[in-house]
């Protein structure tokens, strides 16, 4: 049985090519030129095309919570784990009214 060994290129390798920077690229010969200052980012999702999460709202009131305090520069230490599942039992109205003292 033969043995075949592949070695990626080496950059001093005059084989090996990059991009050049200044050249114009193509997506294809005779197709239109992209260069590196064009961006093609992609359109926001959509939220009605979501799915429908299979968490529990308490579970999700809870991430919610833990992701607010953490942007609001409130890291949750180990001990306030009860008072934030606590507070995600709360109704949703009471969890948008913390989300938005906490985001202000």
């Amino acid at each position: 049985m033969d043995t075949i060994t592949m070695t990626a290129p080496h950059v001093a390798d005059s084989t090996f090519r990059t991009w050049p920077q200044d050249e114009p690229q193509r997506t294809a010969p005779g197709g239109p030129q992209y260069g590196p200052q064009d961006d093609f980012l992609l359109p926001p999702p959509n939220p009605a095309h979501r799915l429908r999460s299979p968490l529990d709202p308490r579970d999700l009131r809870r991430l919610d919570l833990n992701a607010a305090l953490t942007a609001a520069g409130i890291a949750p230490s180990p001990g306030d784990r009860d008072a934030i599942e606590q507070l995600s039992a709360l109704p949703y109205s009471v969890h948008e009214a913390l989300h938005r003292w906490l985001t202000r």
